[in-house]
């Protein structure tokens, strides 16, 4: 028995043993054992939002609702466009390893030097954007009024569209003071600073008969339930309690706070890899251009990152598809 195990593996098959398992190098196979490890990282998070989305379906926020903006074009909805942009760009920046990688095993410098500029290049922009996102997205667009059970009140005019707090909130003289470090316990008991007080939102409610309310609520349609003219004037008299304006951990004016919980950490978890995965690629792109690679006669860094560089790309699609799509 023991000499038909040592023939095996002295026969070099799939599986030989020793330090090359799988004819892949020592590099290779931990990079595998970490690209594995991360994927079931992902794989928990992700899960974890599609019970939370599941489970608050009533006031999970509409992703065409929500990521309406793109760059320069201020007021023109653009519904996931950016987005797609995004994704295209990092989807992109994968192909551009690919030959970055093919290139190594043709030992053509310079070409290697190109596609990994390149992949570099792509890798940025996807960053970038998705930092633009995240401002965005905490700064909000429209602003909101929360209930006393921690509902989302929307404000609507009477043909359906959004309409923004600042467009018909009333101003009105603040009872607020200055922080010193007298009233330190005041301004840590107090709320969460806003353009517009909760008093100043309803009297400019109050006031214009063209505005409505839309709850969180689902109506039988599927869609979040606007109501009558009112129902939303008794609606916010009796539950409306402060103003909520974008998306911090606490409080999120598009919908149910877990949303902006999961997506801050998701994609910013995400938006993380990326970053390592374009300052690593930056330091292989030095190593090509100096020469490094082309002295051991092997490409095999820029395969290793590569694994790296497509299991990132790959994991964005999910998170895309979770976020955006479902």
């Amino acid at each position: 028995m023991e000499t038909t195990v040592a023939t095996t593996a002295s026969k070099g098959g799939v599986w030989g043993g020793g330090n090359r398992p799988l004819r892949a190098s020592y590099g290779k196979m931990m990079m595998w054992f970490f690209i594995v490890s991360d994927a079931l990282t992902f794989s928990g998070f992700l899960a974890a939002y599609g019970f939370s989305r599941f489970k608050f379906v009533d006031a999970w926020p509409i992703a065409d609702e929500v990521f309406t903006h793109f760059p320069f074009l201020h007021g023109v909805p653009a519904p996931m466009f950016y987005v797609a942009f995004m994704t295209f760009i990092l989807i992109f920046s994968s192909v551009t390893m690919v030959l970055a990688v093919d290139a190594g095993h043709k030992m053509k410098q310079s070409k290697v030097a190109v596609y990994m500029f390149l992949t570099i290049i792509g890798g940025a922009i996807f960053v970038g954007s998705q930092a633009w996102e995240w401002a965005t997205f905490i700064k909000g667009d429209y602003g909101a009024v929360e209930t006393k059970g921690g509902k989302i009140l929307q404000f609507l005019d009477t043909e359906g569209n959004r309409v923004a707090i600042g467009s018909f909130a009333e101003s009105m003289q603040t009872t607020a003071i200055e922080q010193e470090s007298s009233n330190g316990v005041w301004f840590m008991s107090g709320n969460d600073q806003t353009s517009y007080s909760f008093e100043e939102v309803k009297a400019g409610f109050l006031a214009n008969e063209n505005l409505l309310i839309r709850t969180q609520y689902l109506d039988a349609d599927g869609h979040p339930t606007v109501l009558t003219r009112e129902a939303s004037v008794a609606k916010i008299q009796k539950d409306g309690r402060l103003v909520v304006e974008g998306a911090n951990l606490k409080r999120n004016e598009y919908g149910h706070p877990l949303f902006a919980d999961f997506f801050f950490f998701i994609t910013g978890f995400h938006g993380f890899h990326v970053f390592s995965g374009v300052l690593i690629n930056i330091i292989i792109f030095f190593n090509v251009v100096i020469g490094t690679y082309e002295r051991r006669k092997s490409y095999e860094m820029v395969e290793k990152v590569g694994l790296y560089w497509h299991f990132v790309d790959l994991v964005w699609v999910f998170v895309f598809t979770f976020f955006y799509l479902v």
